[in-house]
């Protein structure tokens, strides 16, 4: 969590607000701790220039708490800074992107004239506050999606470990082929109407008897009475061997 944003010009504070609730992290927001502080890292930015070899300083750690402060100097404007503090929760490039992202903004806001002739007054420019506010809102919102997303990520983890979904086989469909005599056509050969029952046994062959009409195929009398070709075809040639029908 970021708790201070301050911008320095020339060892003074420009802007400053404190957004932490915790009492012990309002130290820097004094104006007696404000000015000390800005001066020291106006001090520090110029003895980091007097040693370009050494690199930049970007993040300092407070021994007696858990606060760090990081701050970017501008190079748009000579002797102008940023500075945050942050708690553990927050990671230093995520706090050198916030800052960078102010930095942009408040050059969009304000000229390099104005903020190189600031008259020395704090309120000058207190409407920055809305900004800042503004992109602390957009952090918080990108921090409980990361959070949401490791919750979803430890749960999903344990869901592909423990309960694999089941992984349906398809089996390969063997394609069968018809045989040709379930498209054959059982036909009458006499024009007598004999009664079924006389010769058939069950109901099933009766019913068969009865659908015969010189058009239905094997199939398709099977499919009506919803039953397999095979019975159909069964029946059929027994009728063929009694004489009564044959197959067109």
């Amino acid at each position: 969590m970021i708790c201070d944003v301050i911008i320095i010009k020339d060892g003074l504070p420009l802007f400053s607000k404190n957004f932490s609730n915790s009492n012990i992290n309002h130290l820097l927001s004094q104006e007696d701790n404000l000015i000390m502080v800005s001066g020291f890292f106006s001090a520090l930015n110029s003895f980091s220039d007097s040693f370009d070899s050494m690199g930049t300083i970007s993040e300092l750690k407070l021994s007696n708490n858990n606060l760090k402060l990081s701050f970017l100097k501008d190079s748009n404007v000579p002797d102008l800074i940023y500075l945050a503090t942050y708690d553990n929760k927050s990671e230093l490039v995520d706090v050198q992107q916030f800052l960078h992202r102010i930095s942009n903004f408040f050059l969009n806001e304000y000229s390099i004239d104005e903020i190189s002739n600031w008259n020395g007054k704090l309120n000058y420019f207190n409407n920055f506050e809305n900004v800042v506010t503004r992109f602390l809102d957009e952090e918080k919102r990108k921090k409980q999606y990361q959070t949401n997303d490791k919750i979803f990520e430890f749960f999903n983890s344990f869901v592909d470990d423990d309960i694999k979904p089941l992984e349906i086989k398809k089996e390969e469909e063997s394609v069968v082929e018809t045989p040709e005599f379930y498209e054959y056509i059982p036909n009458f050969t006499t024009t007598k109407k004999i009664n079924p029952k006389y010769y058939l046994t069950g109901d099933t062959s009766c019913k068969v008897y009865e659908e015969i009409d010189g058009t239905k195929t094997v199939n398709q009398i099977a499919d009506f009475l919803n039953l397999k070709q095979n019975q159909v075809y069964s029946v059929c040639k027994n009728l063929i061997k009694l004489g009564f029908i044959s197959f067109n």
